[in-house]
């Protein structure tokens, strides 16, 4: 594991350098929301969904320059449903990332509009991307769809939010996989569809891509569900066990850690499997598929 923490490491810095190109810094009062969106999208994070776009992209031979513009992109939705997840409206979390939220370090109002400037400015981001034409128009439905609120991460928010008295439901298992499968496993579907978007990628390599990434996003969020369950407060850097305290249907609370380890590791198994026909240039993927087993943040 430490190849890995020391591969995302130097992405992290990179691409953290990187995005201070599109914050320029400004004092002026009408850019406190700017401010703000630089504040959460800053705040460290993984940056694991950028450098998936990244690293699927690289396996058909583009560019960390010309793949970049669409990972912020990226990485600013999903920064932008962080800060409204923690939103008193909604997770009401005063922790994100090991710092304030949003709301806690500006205030209620502030990140309410930090959230609206992050969704606008990605596709701005995207779209000054120096790539095709249809490239542009086929990320932006893509990212527009899967960040949505008919079959995206909006559509997962609301069933997560509105499905915790889950004793009515006969079905569990059926109901958090849905749940997850959109809450988070879209935003990490995306950056896969992303990379072969840019790379030109056959249909066949697409579907496979898309393959993983549903399995690793599953695998992620039942990691999470663990961390939620016994992981160090300090370390995670937000605050842990509420989905038991909001009777929040979860893995965990359906399976056990025991069962839920199992499963995700059985998903891991499935997703380094589909990585094959790639070869020697998957194996930044296949570490990072790996990685989220063992991860403790």
């Amino acid at each position: 594991m430490t190849e890995i923490k020391t591969i995302l490491k130097d992405y992290c810095e990179k691409f953290n350098n990187d995005l201070e190109r599109y914050f320029p810094q400004s004092n002026l009062e009408q850019h406190k929301a700017f401010r703000a969106m630089y504040y959460s999208l800053s705040n460290g994070g993984k940056r694991l969904r950028p450098f998936l776009l990244h690293k699927t992209a690289e396996l058909f031979g583009v560019e960390y320059d010309k793949a970049l513009p669409v990972a912020i992109a990226l990485e600013m939705v999903h920064t932008y449903s962080l800060i409204h997840d923690d939103l008193p409206a909604m997770d009401n979390d005063d922790l994100r990332r090991g710092k304030p939220t949003c709301h806690k370090a500006f205030d209620e109002a502030t990140a309410i509009l930090a959230g609206d400037g992050l969704l606008t400015y990605a596709f701005e981001v995207l779209n000054r991307a120096n790539i095709e034409d249809k490239m542009k128009v086929e990320l932006t439905i893509k990212l527009s769809q899967l960040a949505g609120a008919y079959d995206g991460m909006i559509a997962g928010q609301v069933l997560d939010m509105f499905t915790e008295s889950h004793d009515d439901f006969d079905n569990k298992e059926s109901i958090i996989r849905l749940t997850q499968s959109l809450k988070t496993g879209c935003l990490l579907r995306f950056p896969c569809e992303a990379g072969a978007i840019i790379g030109n990628a056959s249909p066949m390599d697409t579907d496979s891509l898309i393959k993983f990434a549903k399995n690793i996003g599953l695998a992620f969020q039942i990691t999470d569900d663990i961390l939620d369950a016994i992981g160090d407060e300090k370390i995670v850097g937000k605050t842990l066990k509420k989905d038991k305290a909001q009777h929040k249907l979860n893995f965990v609370n359906i399976y056990g850690v025991d069962k839920a380890k199992s499963m995700a590791e059985s998903l891991i198994d499935d997703a380094i499997k589909l990585l094959a026909p790639f070869g020697d240039k998957a194996e930044p993927l296949i570490l990072l598929s790996r990685y989220i087993l063992t991860r403790n943040h």
